[in-house]
């Protein structure tokens, strides 16, 4: 950092500012990836301001997962999470590949099953009719980052026992090989705590906090046909949506 970094009069309070200008150079990558961050004192002195506006500014950073603190070390970047927009319908391989990342799928079940209610009302199909779950565990860049619990009619999964599901997207399956154009999908996100089973899939402490998505997905005519339950590891993945204030005219 240079003289620059003066925090100039602003009523916009200091550690704020501070705050804001240290998130500014994780994200051009002047401190990389688990980089040590200067201390609280060299901090204060580039910045030109106290320890205590300093600590401030940097456990509003640590409760937002942009660093995190190793006792006798100091203060570090974490890693950047992944991320998905929200606005285009593809599969989780098809987004993580344009980013660079590297995708591997391991299925841990393939199967035919009785429809719950709710796997039967999203599907459109009768209670307990014969529908396939496909249960994958996905892997970015060599670690576990999701589970995803598919619901699929049954002749669909069936033909899906012959595609290499540890490598490719099912959405891209469904359009390249299958001939189903896809429409859209309904979403629904909210969080889970991980019980025994999530935890030794994915990973992590039995109770470490999860993102859960509910997805449904039809095809180009707006039938339902895809049906899944997703289990991602909150501190590994994001998802990213940019919305305007103008409502469905602006969307």
């Amino acid at each position: 950092m240079s003289a620059f970094d003066v925090i100039a009069p602003s009523p916009v309070p200091l550690y704020v500012q501070i705050k804001d200008r240290l998130r500014e150079r994780i994200l051009d990558g002047t401190y990389g990836d688990h980089e040590r961050l200067p201390s609280e004192s060299e901090l204060g002195a580039l910045f030109g301001v106290s320890r205590i506006t300093v600590r401030q500014a940097l456990s509003d950073l640590q409760r937002e997962g942009v660093i995190f603190k190793i006792a006798g070390k100091g203060t570090f970047v974490a890693r950047k999470k992944a991320q998905q927009e929200l606005t285009r319908l593809e599969g989780f391989a098809e987004a993580m590949a344009r980013q660079g990342h590297q995708i591997h799928n391991r299925v841990i079940g393939h199967r035919s099953v009785a429809a719950t209610l709710e796997v039967a009302e999203r599907l459109a199909v009768a209670p307990a009719t014969g529908v396939t779950e496909i249960r994958r565990i996905r892997h970015l860049d060599g670690e576990p980052v999701s589970l995803e619990i598919t619901y699929l009619p049954e002749d669909l999964g069936e033909r899906l026992r012959h595609e290499d599901l540890e490598r490719r997207d099912i959405f891209l399956i469904f359009e390249n090989d299958f001939g189903i154009p896809l429409g859209h999908a309904d979403l629904q996100i909210g969080a889970v705590l991980a019980d025994a089973a999530l935890a030794e899939a994915l990973q992590v402490p039995q109770g470490s906090a999860l993102l859960r998505i509910e997805r449904l997905t039809c095809d180009a005519q707006g039938r339902p046909f895809d049906f899944e339950y997703l289990y991602f590891r909150s501190e590994t993945f994001q998802y990213h949506l940019r919305i305007s204030r103008g409502g469905p005219a602006a969307s």
